[in-house]
């Protein structure tokens, strides 16, 4: 079997240092155009996915909070207005008591 020639080894080392270095190349690439991406989505204060997901979500436990604050607050009323009404009641049944409206106090 004869040897290869000397030249094939010298041009198959010359390829693989070329190829070595264009995928050094490739990466620089692609670090810069990732840079450049990034900065284009910061001018344009555009928002990432998972910011505007953990936005939404805050969003959607404030409106369950207000939700459950209004009714509780519907509930409140509701009991004042029975309280009240009580007390009307309470009031028109017994007259001449101190702190009523229309009687003299004592």
């Amino acid at each position: 079997m004869a040897e290869r020639p000397r030249f094939f080894d010298d041009l198959a080392g010359v390829a693989g240092g070329a190829l070595s270095a264009l995928a050094g190349v490739r990466e620089e690439v692609e670090a810069m155009v990732r840079a450049r991406i990034d900065e284009a989505i910061r001018r344009l204060e555009l928002v990432r996915r998972d910011e505007l997901e953990a936005l939404a979500e805050l969003a959607g436990n404030a409106r369950a909070g207000q939700e459950a604050a209004e009714a509780k607050i519907a509930a409140l009323e509701a009991r004042v207005a029975v309280l009240e009404a009580a007390a009307g009641s309470d009031a028109a049944a017994a007259p001449g008591t101190p702190g009523t409206p229309g009687t003299p106090a004592a």
